[in-house]
């Protein structure tokens, strides 16, 4: 028995209690949040994983030793409290927390354990850096908003193996330690002891051998390990959502995920999702928006004014369509008088981070339009682009040219996101969902100087395209599907090759000879042999 608790057991968690359980006695345990000492009156915010409740000690209803031990309480420190619930007096009700119509009358008091004074405030408003949030995890998971974020990840990882169960999936674990291969994601190597010299792999891409095997419907919680480049929203390990199915195509695929985003958003956030989600093609969401994952919460939509400046004198326009490449503007309604020229200087060194070699403006003041290269453009050509451009007084135009379209895309979709920022466009209550479609199925390597697969060398082209498959490799689509949330990709998969003699044109068109292609996936093509059912998936991650 522990000799601090002596039998002492928890009757509920701080946030826990109810109108009906007012007059009971409690008894909860956690850590000393706040601590106010009013000279006969103690007041301590008790908290733990769920909550916080306010307990009082009042000196002339304890016991001599229960105040004296109360007064010595610190923040951090860890106590159990025994106590009757009581109703707060109306002007003391506290409507920012979920038990602020009580508080707990404290009749007994235990300190479990005492702290010292936290490196970093156990604050949901804390400001420190990173390296001692991260030096401090233990402490800073123990803020209420980092809880808050384990608690929902928890109701997700749930709600995913009840819907999944529900609708037919098996969950599978696959093996983490295997032999690596090129064309995937880059993965970490580890060491082998018995095999000196030679390494494991850290990958996932077992699940098309489980549809080989008969598992038609599988989902796994799976814990990856990626040797990649770091971004806000990818870290050298994560867990994804992964799940794949057989006798499918895209349609199939993408309903049974609609399905389960709709429930998910439902029991963890309530919101209402309706379905079927909208669908944009690749190609829309790069021409409007310069983005393959759109934020589409707010306007500021791309136009390509590459035709009526063709045949203009300004040189950047020019050589930029000279090489093949666009000229495209955003239209920044209503923010002539709200940015300055030092905010276009910030912009335009913005877009350099991009490669854009820099950005053209057009300003529609009431005064009059401010052009940084009027001088080159008839009267005709800047009516076109007031027309193409929906171009208002007050209105200001900012323009990207470049020979390379993706540079383009590049720095006017950060744009876009970087002004929608500051003149506060963006709606942060809303949940806009949608699907991107008809992805390229490769992309041109200069460093490679050959194409390779944009998603994986698994992923199915698109039937129509498969006679361009050799032809013009550039033009062919692919059976791939990302599911975007407020701008972000939180999902995508496609729809895999199942024919042994499809894979290896695809290997083909990657470069690989016979020979390279069975040394490298032999594994893939050796059980195409033996019965391949169409298969697709998705992961969320």
């Amino acid at each position: 028995m522990n000799e601090l608790l002596q039998n002492w057991k928890r009757t509920h968690y701080c946030a826990e209690p109810t109108s009906e359980n007012v007059g009971q006695e409690l008894l909860l345990m956690g850590w000393a949040a706040t601590w106010r000492n009013l000279g006969s009156l103690i007041f301590i915010g008790l908290r733990d994983r769920t909550g916080i409740m306010q307990v009082v000690f009042d000196e002339s209803a304890l016991p001599h030793d229960v105040f004296e031990l109360a007064e010595t309480i610190r923040s951090e420190y860890v106590i159990a409290v025994k106590g009757v619930l009581v109703n707060r007096t109306p002007e003391m009700v506290n409507k920012n927390v979920s038990t602020g119509a009580f508080e707990l009358k404290a009749t007994e008091l235990k300190i479990l354990s005492k702290a010292q004074t936290p490196p970093i405030y156990i604050d949901d408003n804390l400001d420190a850096q990173e390296q001692i949030r991260l030096k401090y995890r233990y402490l800073d998971l123990r803020r209420p908003c980092m809880q808050k974020i384990q608690m929902v990840r928890h109701k997700i990882t749930q709600c995913a193996r009840n819907y999944f169960e529900a609708n037919g999936f098996v969950e599978i674990e696959t093996p983490i330690l295997t032999k690596s291969t090129p064309e995937g994601a880059r993965d970490y190597l580890v060491p082998s002891r018995i095999h000196p010299g030679e390494f494991y792999a850290l990958p996932q891409r077992f699940k098309q051998l489980l549809m080989l095997a008969g598992f038609d419907r599988y989902m796994q919680i799976a814990r990856c390990v990626r040797d990649e480049d770091l971004r806000a929203d990818r870290q050298p390990e994560f867990t994804q959502i992964d799940l794949e199915m057989s006798f499918v195509e895209e349609d199939d695929v993408m309903a049974v995920n609609e399905g389960f985003i709709k429930t998910l958003l439902k029991e963890t956030l309530g919101l209402d999702v309706q379905l079927p989600l909208r669908r944009v093609p690749y190609d829309e969401a790069m021409n409007r928006y310069g983005s393959d994952k759109p934020d589409t919460r707010f306007g500021l939509e791309l136009k390509d004014i590459s035709d009526i400046v063709k045949e203009s004198g300004f040189k950047v326009f020019s050589e930029a369509l000279a090489g093949g490449g666009s000229v495209r503007c955003i239209n920044a309604k209503n923010a002539a008088e709200k940015l300055t020229r030092r905010n276009i200087d910030e912009l335009t060194e913005f877009v350099k981070i991009y490669k854009a070699k820099g950005l053209a403006w057009m300003s529609m003041k009431p005064e009059g339009m401010q052009c940084s290269f009027a001088k080159f453009l008839t009267k005709e050509q800047i009516d076109e682009i007031h027309e193409r451009a929906d171009a208002q007084t007050g209105d200001i135009l900012f323009f990207v040219a470049d020979a390379n379209n993706e540079t383009v895309y590049a720095a006017l979709g950060a744009l876009r996101l970087e002004l929608a920022k500051r003149l506060n466009l963006i709606d942060n209550s809303r949940f806009d969902l949608l699907w991107v479609t008809d992805f390229p199925l490769l992309e041109w390597s200069e460093e490679e100087n050959r194409f390779v697969a944009k998603h994986h060398p698994f992923t199915s082209p698109k039937d129509e395209d498969l006679d361009m498959l050799e032809t013009n490799p550039a033009r062919v689509r692919a059976k791939a599907y990302d599911m975007v949330l407020n701008g972000n990709e939180i999902g995508g998969g496609s729809i895999r090759i199942h024919s042994s003699q499809l894979q290896e044109r695809m290997f083909e068109v990657l470069g690989f000879t016979k020979e390279q292609a069975w040394e490298r996936f032999g594994y893939l093509m050796e059980a195409f042999k033996y019965g391949t059912p169409p298969h697709g998936g998705l992961a969320y991650g």
